[in-house]
């Protein structure tokens, strides 16, 4: 049975394809788009777990992802 691992990170509208392709490039899938809690949009990724040799890299950049989303928020 295949087990997964999980991301989220905000979608800066701009450069939303550069943001997907660089998620997928990593071997996340995009499974939704939602509307973010305080506005945005927030994207939902998954990949089998095991799929990428530093599985801590996903959570960094997505950490990074955030603080630069927030950034730009206030």
């Amino acid at each position: 049975m295949t087990t997964w691992e999980y991301l989220t990170t905000p979608l800066v509208i701009h450069n939303t394809a550069a943001i997907l392709n660089s998620w997928g490039k990593k071997g996340w899938e995009l499974v939704q788009v939602v509307p973010g809690p305080e506005g945005g949009l927030v994207a939902y990724f998954k990949r089998p777990v095991g799929a990428q040799s530093d599985s801590n890299a996903g959570l960094a950049a997505a950490a990074e992802a955030s603080r630069r989303f927030e950034g730009e928020q206030q």
